[in-house]
């Protein structure tokens, strides 16, 4: 599991997977208003998108978490 963290944003990337493919990511649930899931053509969860990251996850996760900008 990788967590990437957009600051301005405010928004993460949790891969559940190694690596994700453009376009792999055929289908999208929107879990809550903050949370959105991707899947692949099979029904694999690839990633998990959080929106306002800073309010949704615990703060040690988002510690962790690699930044984008």
């Amino acid at each position: 599991m990788k967590i990437k963290l957009d600051k301005d944003a405010d928004a993460a990337y949790i891969k559940v997977v190694d690596e994700i493919k453009d376009g792999e990511a055929t289908k999208n649930v929107m879990l809550s208003e903050n949370i959105i899931l991707d899947f692949n053509s099979e029904g694999n969860l690839l990633g998990i998108e959080v929106l306002d990251a800073s309010k949704t996850l615990n703060q040690d996760l988002l510690l962790e978490a690699s930044s984008i900008n």
